[in-house]
């Protein structure tokens, strides 16, 4: 195992060897998971001051590098301090261990929490007294300058025992507006400054990055904003989860009419655990939510990754802020050495803007404010359907989705909304006969057929040349040049879809040609041909969309070559598609691959429902068997040879349709193994019953009625949800219980075949009048 050095930003994988922090002996050691903490720390500590060394948590999350520290530092300690995020739970086998050597050596020791929430456990493990330990937390948690320099005093006093002049822990304002000019900042003085008639920014950032000037980002970001004509409105909050901050910020975002939000803080508002009855919004406003991303990482990490991220990085400023329903962005800053501190003997890192990405980023504000301002009448909106693989039985597939009458429903939405439409198909296969009418993906009837939208060569090469000269010669290298294209037809790139007004109907191009699309559609490493590029070439630059819908689950652009997270300008996603608003109807239950479109292509997922389920029932030779099966447990108490001729019957015609093959059932002479081969039949046979299956597709924008809304409604709460206890319990077991049946009977996991010797209500009884001697015909009259 290798020793590592650590490095500002640096992620350790902890297979590839241990981190050993670098430090002498002191009498006082500070820990930490804020690097901001540690830099405010480290600038204001007195030179004639008791021996100091600062850590970043981060750095010693492997057993190995805990005991090194202990060994090389911790050991020699005075006084040790930890703040930890998260609690005992974050960093179990360091607080043990600290815990260890301070009773051992007889040092201070003050565990505090890392955010502002009391945390006992902690608490109960420090050496030195409550008040002690609730102070130090308290100097921590309200950070600045001031609380700083009276942090050094109290410790200098309480465990040096030289007096020295300190204040009590001073409260600073847990939300502030900030301005890169002013020392203190009110609206009026960004309001004297923004240009009229302009949207306004609304930037949300921890105040601990405004405590410790670690705001160079923010200024970038500010500067991104203004370049792009919105009215920056830069806002430092201590969480998004205190109340009092929440207020401040709710006033600040109406009375500055706030049209977009770029939010850099991490974590959720809101628990995905929690039931939201309410609907509320986590922010108090209807502006979009950008979550911007400060990554933890430095930028030589993420440049050369194909993640993007670190999986803290993940949790923290992706996975969790999604449960807020926000917007997924870019990375715009990364971690890198600002200075050296020799006194504390620690890396000192800022958040080094990424000029880039904040453009980006600025952009896409950009056009999400446009969008929630310009008249309907004046949007252009496209709607693109998916077509895996390429044949034109599987155009517009989606699944779980009738896309067709789907995007029928969007356009006589968007028209009733007052958007420019003409000449609205009226059903779905109509719309199916114009698209077809048409170039398709299919090359072999391209040529055959008119091609409605062209994109002209001068102008495909023109953008064509605005690509990263890697990313040029990656699709010339693979696809040859443009005039080699398949598609080419008269020096112009046609366009598969139709205008109606201002609203485009297109079918996503395929990602290549000559190839296996089954095995391509996901690949990783293949890069889209120049008819890919041409399509979203025409939308953007051509057509000018304000945005962009793919319609049900899933399309190609969400997994073209490129980092999995924090895009850079060089991965396809955000080359073809660009800062542009993005919407995503995609179905409700395979949240993994949705993310991928939220997360590269910034898509604003509207999950709609699965196809309505109904029970699958018998029919044909299922119904023939199952009906032969009640006439042979009949016969068996009233005609015994009756009943040895169906058995037989009801054999045969399971071999004859080959359910033996799937219940494994042998051919035999023995009553024995006969009676055996039936019972398992008649277990499958109410296995098959009751089996859920696709009543249809689910059409976007219109709710189940009938039979199919009760037969869903009912497929989907037979199963237990959550914790499975009071309203989250199975609607049947529920049932069973009302109807007085014995506990012992579990109608999700019972033996269709086991005889019934329960009782019968008349209510049940009267549902159908087939025979009830199983507990599989028990289970068949509940829902």
């Amino acid at each position: 195992m290798h020793l590592l050095n650590t490095v500002p930003g640096g992620f350790i994988d902890d297979s590839a060897g241990i981190a050993r922090i670098e430090q002498s002996p002191a009498e006082i050691v500070i820990l930490s998971t804020a690097d901001t903490e540690l830099a405010l720390l480290a600038r204001q500590l007195p030179h004639d001051y008791p021996s100091v060394r600062l850590v970043n948590l981060m750095h010693l999350r492997q057993h190995a590098s805990v005991d090194l520290y202990i060994d090389d530092v911790l050991q020699h300690a005075k006084l040790i301090i930890a703040s930890i995020l998260g609690g005992q739970g974050y960093w179990p086998y360091g607080v043990e261990q600290l815990v260890a050597i301070a009773g051992k050596n007889t040092i201070k020791l003050a565990l505090v929490p890392g955010d502002d929430k009391p945390d006992p456990e902690l608490a109960q493990h420090s050496t030195v007294s409550s008040q002690e330990a609730d102070q130090i937390w308290r100097y921590l948690r309200e950070g600045g300058v001031k609380n700083i320099e009276s942090l050094y005093g109290f410790i200098r006093t309480h465990f040096f025992h030289q007096s020295t002049a300190y204040r009590p822990p001073l409260a600073l304002p847990r939300a502030s507006l900030y301005h890169p000019d002013l020392q203190t900042c009110q609206l009026s003085d960004w309001q004297a400054q923004w240009s009229p008639n302009q949207p306004t920014a609304t930037i949300l950032f921890y105040r601990a990055h405004l405590q410790a000037g670690n705001t160079t980002v923010i200024d970038a970001l500010i500067h991104a904003l203004q370049q792009k004509n919105l009215n920056p409105l830069p806002v430092a909050v201590a969480s998004l989860k205190e109340p009092l901050c929440m207020e401040v910020l709710q006033q600040l975002l109406e009375d500055s009419q706030t049209h977009i939000i770029l939010n850099t803080t991490a974590f959720a508002i809101s628990s995905i655990d929690e039931a939201n009855d309410a609907l509320e919004a986590p922010i108090p406003s209807s502006a979009p939510v950008l979550q911007v991303i400060l990554a933890g990482s430095n930028r030589d990490s993420w440049d050369s990754s194909t993640l993007g991220l670190q999986p803290r990085d993940l949790a923290m400023n992706v996975s969790l802020p999604e449960v807020d329903g926000r917007i997924i962005s870019r990375a715009v800053s990364f971690k890198e050495l600002d200075t050296h501190n020799e006194q504390t003997q620690v890396d000192i890192a800022y958040y080094q803007p990424e000029i880039g990405r904040c453009e980006f980023v600025a952009e896409l504000a950009k056009n999400w404010a446009a969008l929630n301002n310009k008249a309907n009448g004046e949007k252009k909106v496209a709607l693109i359907l998916a077509n895996y693989p390429t044949r034109e039985g599987r155009l517009g597939n989606g699944v779980g989705l009738d896309t067709p009458a789907s995007v029928i429903n969007i356009l006589n939405r968007l028209n009733a909304q007052g958007y420019t439409l003409s000449d609205i198909p009226e059903t779905g296969q109509q719309l199916m006969q114009r698209l077809t009418s048409g170039i398709t993906n299919d090359l072999d009837t391209r040529a055959l057929r008119p091609a409605n939208v062209l994109l002209s060569l001068t102008d495909y090469t023109r953008y064509f040349n605005q690509l990263p000269e890697q990313n040029q010669q990656a699709v010339i290298d693979r696809w040859g040049v443009v005039e080699n294209d398949p598609g080419l037809r008269d020096g112009h790139l046609p366009i598969a879809g139709f205008e109606l007004g201002h609203v485009f109907i297109g079918i996503q191009p395929a990602r290549g040609y000559n190839l296996d699309h089954y095995a391509t559609y996901h690949d990783p490493d293949l890069v889209p041909p120049h008819s890919y590029l041409a399509f979203y070439f025409w939308l953007r630059h051509i057509f000018s969309a304000d945005a962009i819908l793919h319609v049900g689950k899933h399309g190609s652009l969400e997994w073209l070559p490129g980092k999995s997270l924090a895009l850079s300008e060089n991965c396809w996603p955000d080359l073809i598609f660009g800062p542009m608003p993005h919407i995503y109807p995609f179905i409700v239950n395979d949240p993994g691959e949705g993310s991928q479109a939220k997360r590269r292509t910034q898509a604003v997922i509207i999950d709609h429902m699965i196809p309505p389920l109904t029970r699958a029932e018998s029919y044909g030779p299922l119904a023939d068997l199952e009906r032969l099966i009640d006439e042979y447990y009949h016969a068996q108490q009233l005609d015994p040879k009756r009943a040895k001729l169906l058995r037989r019957e009801i054999l045969e015609a399971t071999r004859k349709h080959h359910f033996d093959e799937e219940i494994s059932s042998q051919q035999t002479s023995q009553i024995n193994d006969e009676e055996a081969a039936l019972n398992r039949l008649d277990a499958y046979l109410c296995e098959l019953k009751e089996a859920q299956i696709r009543d249809g597709l689910h059409i976007f924008g219109q709710a189940l009625a009938g039979d199919q809304w009760l037969d869903t409604t009912v497929a989907l709460l037979r199963l237990p949800r959550q914790d499975g206890k009071g309203q989250n319990g199975s609607l049947i077991r529920a049932l069973c219980q009302d109807f007085g049946f014995s506990t012992t009977f579990d109608p999700l996991d019972c033996q269709p075949e086991k005889p019934w010797r329960d009782q019968r209500p008349e209510m049940l009884t009267r549902i159908c009048d087939t025979p009830w001697r199983s507990q599989g015909d028990t289970r068949e009259r509940l829902p």
